[in-house]
């Protein structure tokens, strides 16, 4: 899939914990195409002990014993640092712009205030001494180029994955009062791009419909306001063997992102909306470039709707609870 990794004998670095679902997916692939392998990461909880305790083990580690170099999430955390990884085949996963994340996603720095330039700088950095930039939607890869000067010919799409020994089709399991609702699903970190509050005005829009139920899984606590709606449940999290039965359960899941005015939320594929499909479950995406590159509405499972519109969701899922209740099981044809 990924063709410079092919016969060549490859160390991986990252900084993010080893069985974050990106890297298992990105070690699957270098053990099936590699020559050979060596990881360089860590299992401490902490992310500045696993950065400190993955600089540690570079400074120990020659760069010439390996043909290609592929550092993980973040490389700006360490490309730019370790000048010597330049010195082979270099391949990152520019799965994230910090200055991007940080300033438009985040909004935690002001876009032209110097941290704002220097995050824009480390982008610049690691893209320009990379071989191989790896991304996760051609439609981010297509912002790294014209925002941070990333050399569209460098750029391979690698989608991502859900972890398959999780989640995988089963049979549908409802309890209690939910067995004749039409169950609707979210789940989420209740990140800004992920527009949390439009689910939840949709969610607010159809209390009165009482063969609706929702289940909404994150961490809301007092941040957000819940809607009154009798036929609405709040869980803060759950177990990933917990969640796929959650998902199991559902009729229709909602995958997003539904914000309407942050710009990334245009150009990634929600994580969920990899889960969702590995299930073979009924979605509503947010409709925009980056999902239309994997999804449309011909499987029988796959609907789209405006970002950034509450009523819009709310109507949809209040069609397909009517197709639902007319035993039309593909209920987003």
């Amino acid at each position: 899939m990924l063709e410079f990794l092919n016969n060549k004998n490859v160390l991986f670095i990252t900084t993010k914990n080893l069985d974050y679902i990106r890297n298992s997916q990105e070690l699957r692939l270098v053990r099936s195409q590699a020559a050979s392998l060596e990881v360089i990461g860590s299992y401490k909880a902490s992310y500045p002990k696993r950065l400190l305790a993955v600089y540690g083990k570079l400074v120990r580690t020659r760069a010439a014993k390996y043909d290609l170099i592929f550092v993980g999430f973040a490389p700006q955390l360490v490309v730019p640092f370790f000048r010597r990884l330049r010195k082979r085949e270099l391949a990152v996963d520019f799965f994230i712009s910090l200055y991007d994340t940080l300033v438009w996603d985040r909004r935690k720095i002001r876009d032209g205030s110097p941290a704002a330039r220097f995050l824009k700088r480390i982008d610049q950095k690691t893209l320009a001494a990379a071989d191989y930039v790896v991304t996760d939607t051609k439609a981010h890869g297509a912002y790294f180029a014209k925002e941070l000067g990333a050399d569209p010919k460098k750029e391979r799409t690698l989608y991502l994955e859900a972890d398959g020994s999780v989640y995988y089709p089963r049979s549908q399991k409802k309890n209690g009062g939910k067995k004749d609702k039409f169950v609707v699903l979210y789940f989420g970190s209740v990140l800004p791009l992920q527009g949390v509050p439009v689910i939840l005005e949709a969610v607010g829009l159809l209390k009165k419909r009482e063969d609706i139920f929702f289940t909404i899984i994150g961490p809301l606590g007092d941040r957000m306001e819940k809607p009154e709606n009798p036929n609405a449940e709040y869980v803060p999290w759950l177990s990933q063997e917990d969640l796929a039965e959650r998902v199991a359960g559902a009729d229709l899941c909602l995958a997003g992102h539904f914000d309407g005015s942050i710009e990334k939320a245009r150009r990634t594929i929600p994580g969920k909306a990899y889960i969702y499909r590995a299930m073979g479950k009924p979605m509503i995406l947010g409709e925009n470039a980056a999902n239309r590159e994997l999804f449309d509405e011909e499987d029988g499972k796959t609907c789209f709707v405006e970002m950034g519109n509450p009523e819009a969701l709310a109507a949809k899922i209040e069609s397909l609870a009517e197709r639902w209740k007319k035993r039309k099981y593909e209920v987003c044809q």
